[in-house]
Formats: structure tokens, C-alpha cells, sequence
């Protein structure tokens, strides 16, 4: 199979019809075999049902009901377990992006030697609410990923090479970051492709509001710290545990030996537990086993982690 186009949905019941009619249109002018899995997240509207009546009259329509809503990584994730195409494409529901973009994103992967193509809206119909966070927002993602030559990390459409990903784990909010996600799996010909963005025809943006950009930040620097220590957190809190742990420990051995020699040679001293400095030095040495201990248990949790992605999905279709 040439195509698996990963659709992601919160009630977008009235764009998937007219969606799904431009995907078919696109395939079938460009003799491409593709699968279109829907993946329908907790939706309260008509979308599953609307789901239902297209994989009844086409063969390449394929459905996943979540229970309840999840959010768009576990989406991603589930679509990604059941996508069969050399190329995955992922794309938003609310007909913003264009099924028009997907033979050059195709011909970019297979031709070119691409591993992951994003889209880059460079001319959006966004609020500026919207759209100035979400340039902060990159530059930043830019500069931690190392990933130079991306200008949108979210842009909803992308195209992937099939093993990208069966080898990469989308959880939490980390879809924002699957290019990201994708280096540091060892897929590291990233590019990019300027795409049309249209104005939403129905309904409103379910993925506003200020949470969304602090969780955001908050995903990156997990994502950072993960990519870096994740495997070997003991590296980081043990580092600094010892650190901590030693600096308290001489400045503690040094106080006592002041005092010792103040005492030998009958020079008037106080009390040690009357200087600062030693709780100084025992509360960094309080610290430092803490820290030392965190990295201990951080590489048991590690190695033991399971159940991260269980989604109760109540139909397939």
C-alpha cells in the first residue's frame, strides 16, 4: 500500500464527508493505493456515525473509537499501531489543511530520502492569539531540538516514512514534538514543505486557550530532560547528589577540624551546632542523598514502565 492518511478527530462530524471526498479525488487522480484511518476521540457530535457510513460505502475507510477523549498524541498513536502505507500522512479533520499537498509530500519521502516531511503554514488564517505564542513557541523547540530548518513543529500535516512510526512513541501532548520525537529515534533527514492553510469552514478551534502553550513548554523541557538523561537519570541526580553530598561534607569536615584545633591549643570557641555553616554543610549533605537516591529509584522506573499507552477504544471499524 502506497498511503496511510491518520486523520485525528474531536467532533468535526460536518468537514469529514467533503474531507474525505478531496482525499479520494487526490488518491484516484494520482493512482495511489491508500488506506484513510479516522480516528475518532471521544467525540459527543455525529462523527462516528459519520465514520461508520463512509467505511460502508468505501474499502478505504477505516475507524478507531475512543471511549472518552484522550487528546491528539493517543489519536496519533493508535493510528500510527494500525497504519499499513509505506507513507503515513497525518492530518487535521477541520479541512484547514489540503489533501492537495499529499503526492509532492509522498514524492518527497520516496524520491527525495526524506524520513519525515512537516508542513510549514506560512501564511495562516489563525487568531494572532494563536499565532504569536506559537512563533515563541517554535523558535523555542528550534533551539532545544537542534532541528534548524523547521519553522511549525505542529503543523498537523506531515508525512512519514512508514518506519518512523513503528519506532517512535507518541504519548501525553507529544505530538507537537514528533519531529523531535523522530531524531532522537535516529531518523534525522528532516524536511520541510511550505503548505496552503485555509480558514476554518465549520465549527470553532478545539485546541485554544493559555494552558495549552504553559503544557507546551512544559512538554519540551520533559522531552529535553527524557531524550538526555531518560535512559540513565542516575547520570544526572546521581552527578549532582554526589556533588552536593561531598561539598557538605568537607565544609562539615573543615568546621570540626577548626574547632579540634581551637580546642588544642586552648583558643575560646563555640559550639559548632551554634555556626550556620554546619547546617549549611548537613543540609547539603541531607540533599545530595536525596538527589543520589532520586536517580537510583529514577533508573528502576525506567526499566519497569509499562502501560503508558493503554486506551480503552470501544470500536473498529
Amino acid at each position: 500500500m502506497d498511503i496511510s492518511v491518520v486523520i485525528p478527530l474531536y467532533n468535526e462530524a460536518e468537514s469529514l464527508p467533503e474531507l474525505y471526498a478531496w482525499i479520494e479525488r487526490v488518491m484516484q487522480a494520482n493512482s495511489f493505493s491508500y488506506e484513510v484511518i479516522f480516528v475518532n476521540d471521544g467525540s459527543t457530535d455525529e462523527s462516528w456515525q459519520v465514520i461508520s457510513d463512509l467505511a460502508a460505502k468505501s474499502d478505504c475507510v477505516k475507524g478507531i473509537k475512543f471511549r472518552r477523549n484522550y487528546g491528539k498524541s493517543p489519536a496519533l498513536y493508535c493510528g500510527f499501531e494500525q497504519a499499513q502505507g509505506d507513507v503515513v500522512i497525518t492530518m487535521d479533520a477541520d479541512l484547514q489543511d489540503s489533501p492537495d499537498e499529499i503526492p509532492e509530500l509522498y514524492q518527497m519521502i520516496k524520491k527525495e530520502g526524506y524520513d519525515l516531511v512537516s508542513g510549514y503554514k506560512q501564511k495562516r488564517y489563525d487568531p494572532i492569539s494563536k499565532t504569536l505564542p506559537t512563533k515563541l513557541f517554535n523558535a523555542t523547540a528550534r533551539k532545544i531540538s537542534g532541528i534548524k530548518n523547521l519553522h511549525d513543529f505542529n503543523c498537523g500535516l506531515k508525512a512519514y516514512r512508514k518506519a518512523v512510526v513503528k519506532n517512535i512513541e507518541v504519548y501525553g501532548e507529544m505530538h507537537r514534538y514528533i519531529p523531535y520525537l523522530a531524531k532522537n529515534a535516529g531518523f534525522d533527514k528532516i524536511g520541510e514543505k511550505v503548505v496552503h492553510h485555509q480558514a476554518r469552514k465549520y465549527g470553532s478551534s478545539k485546541f485554544m486557550g493559555l494552558n495549552r502553550f504553559v503544557n507546551g513548554y512544559l512538554d519540551l523541557l520533559t522531552l529535553w530532560f527524557l531524550s538526555t538523561f531518560g535512559k540513565k537519570p542516575m547520570h544526572v541526580f546521581g552527578f549532582l547528589g554526589t556533588i552536593m553530598f561531598v561539598i557538605g561534607f568537607i565544609a562539615a569536615f573543615v568546621i570540626g577540624a577548626d574547632k579540634l584545633w581551637c580546642l588544642a591549643n586552648h583558643i575560646p570557641q563555640r559550639l559548632v551546632t551554634d555556626s550556620p555553616y554546619f547546617y549549611i554543610a548537613l543540609t547539603m549533605m541531607i540533599i545530595g542523598t536525596q538527589l543520589f537516591l532520586t536517580g537510583f529509584l529514577g533508573d528502576l522506573i525506567s526499566r519497569s514502565s509499562t502501560g503508558r499507552n493503554d486506551y480503552q477504544i470501544e470500536e473498529t471499524i
